[in-house]
């Protein structure tokens, strides 16, 4: 089976070909274009102009993907395109064009849940790919998603714990805007981070020694914020490399805070189920601190670590057609009359 897929859920535009067969899942071909110079002037995403790029790269994306696959259109055997969660009005120009392009070639099209694909990810590489169908639990760490979940041997999909309010890269992103980071937020504060102290502020642990698996990061970004009104009364005679320092300090302070709470709930996770493997998935999953982490928690419980390549982290077609190839063999597909869902959650 040959499947194209097609990810606009929000800033990226993406297009994967992937081929499923007895051996496995093998990437054929590759897009994704950032729209990290768009939007940097305003400090986050802007819905509009994301929308705008997709109109324009979309197609692009999927024909240098045939080109470089040597496909023709027709040798396709299902579209798959992000159904949600996400922005709506960019959900709608792949789920739209994926839908219409199925139509035009007589394909059979699917709806991916985006959380979904990011779990997968982890099993596109020839480590993961031996597992797929082992009970695993997964933490799934993003822009917008903060979870956990199981999958069964039948990689049928369980959320046993998800964040109450800020995702874990939300938390970053806005506490890089804090700080005075450029957009966007995340890379920026994790590479300022490796240059300061972890122990140099003192941050909570949000609801690390509480019970449950959920999480929860709205506190830590107002922690931050107090932090910094404190030093910034105090510190108006500091040189410019002192304060440099303490940009540094604080943002290793602040990420060690969430990577802690983060490994505290994935290693209850564990415990609670039993599973023998933990993969890692989401754009947060790129972060070196917290796959160290990680890591070392699993070695300490005797756990398979199976991180996402670095990159299927971010957004990418590659997990939407390899979930699609997975999904479809077990008799799911979609209707064209199906709609984009943008509410979030593993629906």
């Amino acid at each position: 089976m040959i499947v194209l897929g097609i990810e606009t859920s929000c800033d990226d535009t993406a297009a994967a070909i992937v081929q499923h067969d007895s051996t496995g899942l093998r990437v054929l071909a590759a897009a994704r274009a950032t729209q990290d110079d768009t939007h940097r002037p305003y400090g986050g995403i802007v819905p509009e102009l994301a929308t705008r790029d997709h109109v324009n790269r979309l197609p692009h994306a999927v024909r240098d993907c045939l080109q470089h696959a040597a496909l023709r259109p027709e040798q396709l055997d299902l579209v798959a395109a992000t159904r949600g969660p996400g922005l709506s009005v960019a959900l709608l120009i792949g789920h739209t064009f994926g839908k219409v392009l199925a139509a035009a070639l007589g394909k059979p099209f699917l709806g991916v849940n985006h959380l979904r694909g990011h779990i997968i990810s982890p099993y596109l590489t020839p480590q993961g790919a031996a597992c797929l169908g082992q009970p695993a639990v997964c933490l799934l760490v993003s822009g917008g998603h903060t979870l956990l979940a199981r999958l069964d041997a039948q990689l049928r999909i369980t959320q046993i714990g998800a964040t109450r309010d800020d995702a874990a890269g939300e938390a970053f992103d806005k506490a890089a805007r804090l700080l005075g980071l450029p957009h966007p937020g995340g890379p920026h504060l994790a590479a300022a981070a490796m240059q300061g102290r972890p122990d140099a502020f003192s941050f909570p642990r949000p609801m690390l020694n509480e019970p449950g698996l959920d999480f929860s990061f709205s506190g830590l970004k107002t922690a931050l914020r107090v932090t910094l009104e404190r030093l910034r009364s105090t510190s108006s005679g500091l040189s410019s490399s002192a304060a440099q320092l303490s940009v540094a300090d604080l943002a290793a302070s602040y990420q060690q805070a969430i990577v802690d709470t983060l490994v505290g709930k994935t290693r209850h996770a564990l415990q609670i189920t039993g599973a023998a493997i933990l993969t890692l998935a989401g754009g947060v999953a790129a972060n070196t601190c917290l796959r160290a982490a990680l890591a070392d928690m699993c070695q300490s419980l005797g756990v398979q670590f199976l991180p996402a390549a670095p990159e299927h982290c971010t957004d990418n077609a590659v997990m939407i057609a390899a979930t699609g190839a997975l999904l479809h063999q077990v008799g799911h597909t979609s209707t064209l009359e199906e709609q984009v869902e943008p509410r979030p959650g593993l629906h």
